[in-house]
């Protein structure tokens, strides 16, 4: 369980809850994985084979674990290695700290100070790790199928004895016109990259000569679409890195960069109101941010279009409105929620699997009854939870969650505090919010990165270099 440093804990801040963003016709199952897997592209049959038989030489089971989020990466850490042997395929091969990825887009955290290589928790054999996306599901045969990250072409199977699927959701986008080609999310570590150099790109254009007052307005316009805590952390960071680092490096562009964030409801709905109140409070009282109750209906190259109709020129819109399933949960055919995630009985088993073998946790997963945030939080329990049940090979006990609380950054060394015990907000909720980050971070290598970059920052302003 979480000590009392843990309590104010930040991992429930990095994703909303689906059934509060989902629209319950914008997801869709498919009949079969045969159907998605007939997409792909193959160029011999020799490309796909068995990665290893089913039981190892040594008789231990073989666990397969799909994905490296906060569930998945969980499971790994804590499964006991000498009574399984532990398979992995992610396409992404670290572990990401998505609390802290805001922090990267401007600059004061850098990148590889939140992401932790999967290799360094220990596998038996190297090849135990899959530099894959899992892409169909065979589970009379008890057979992933994967394609791999470095040759698209290659697709082959590993089997399994238990499987944990862990693969989390992606952005949903509403099926809102030009989101996709246009908008950015910040989901990943190439996100958060992209964001921080069209933001440095933008702030060169405006400088260079022949760049009208009108097209410098607009390309240091930026605008975020979602209310919830990574869009309001993000502005957060964006306004700390205006008022302490263009003021000095771009001071004539300074007056011009305008922020503007757009939620159709309440920012921080899953807060106390009191705490949205003052995040709401402090928002509005920056003279170079907006916040604006609407909702987007169409995303261009160069600007936004509201439900009213009114267009808001801008250079940047990053899009952090829900979650959606990823093509790999809605091919398989298991029972699901509305809202397209697999549903599971109490011990985290999915429904409808009659051999028992594959669990679901995260994102891409909620218990029957329950309705469990999609939080990092959530994800991160369930992994430990399940990792000890099948060390133990006991399921005896199911899966219960209690939060621990939320924390979110509102910018100028001010936070909100929402936990069992204390709802509280300004400055000593920030430092409760930094410590609270601190003390989760995956390894002690990163408990050193990550102090010294905010160290570096304050000391030095944040690393405007693009690359």
């Amino acid at each position: 369980m979480f000590t009392l440093q843990a309590i104010t804990h930040p991992l429930a801040i990095s994703t909303m809850s689906i059934r509060q963003v989902c629209s319950q016709n914008c997801l869709s199952r498919s009949s079969s994985s045969v159907n998605y897997l007939k997409s792909m592209p193959r160029r011999a049959d020799q490309s796909r084979r068995f990665f290893a038989s089913k039981t190892t030489p040594s008789g231990r089971p073989q666990l397969v674990i799909l994905g490296t989020g906060w569930g998945s990466y969980s499971v790994l850490k804590n499964i006991n290695k000498k009574v399984v042997d532990v398979i992995v395929i992610s396409p992404r091969n670290h572990f990401l700290f998505t609390p802290l990825l805001c922090s990267t887009t401007v600059g004061t955290l850098e990148f590889r100070s939140i992401i932790e290589p999967v290799r360094n928790t220990g596998f038996r054999n190297p090849e135990h790790f899959h530099h894959a996306e899992a892409v169909g599901l065979n589970i009379e045969k008890q057979v992933i199928t994967c394609r791999s990250s470095l040759k698209n072409h290659k697709v082959y199977d590993v089997p399994y004895d238990k499987l944990v699927i862990g693969v989390g959701a992606v952005s949903n986008t509403f099926n809102v016109p030009g989101v996709k080609e246009h908008a950015f999310f910040l989901k990943e570590v190439s996100d958060a990259r992209g964001i921080r150099n069209r933001i440095l790109s933008n702030f060169e254009l405006a400088l260079q000569p022949g760049t009208s007052l009108s097209e410098k307005k607009r390309l240091l316009h930026i605008v975020i679409v979602g209310g919830g805590p990574t869009g309001v952390e993000f502005g957060a960071e964006l306004y700390d890195f205006v008022k302490q680092d263009v003021s000095r490096l771009y001071r004539e562009e300074q007056l011009l960069v305008r922020v503007s964030l757009i939620e159709g409801r309440k920012i921080l709905s899953a807060f106390n109101q009191k705490l949205q109140q003052y995040a709401e409070k402090k928002i509005k009282a920056r003279g170079q941010m907006e916040l604006i109750q609407s909702n987007v209906i169409d995303v261009k190259s160069d600007s936004v279009t509201l439900q009213d109709g009114s267009v808001f020129p801008c250079g940047l819109v990053v899009w952090s409105t829900g979650l959606a399933p990823r093509p790999f949960v809605e091919s398989i055919d298991f029972p699901k929620t509305p809202a397209g995630q697999i549903l599971t009985d109490g011990n985290l088993r999915v429904k409808g699997e009659p051999s028992g073998n594959v669990f679901a946790i995260g994102d891409c997963a909620d218990i029957e009854g329950e309705g469990l945030p999609c939080s990092a939080q959530v994800a991160e329990r369930q992994g430990r939870y399940l990792a000890e049940c099948l060390s133990k090979d006991n399921h005896s006990q199911p899966f219960k969650y209690q939060s621990m609380g939320m924390l979110a950054y509102v910018g100028d060394y001010k936070a909100v505090s929402d936990t069992p015990a204390l709802k509280t907000q300004g400055f000593n909720s920030w430092i409760l919010w930094r410590s609270a980050y601190l003390t989760r971070l995956g390894s002690w290598r990163l408990r050193m990165q990550v102090p010294l970059d905010w160290t570096k920052t304050m000391l030095f302003g944040r690393d405007t270099s693009q690359f």
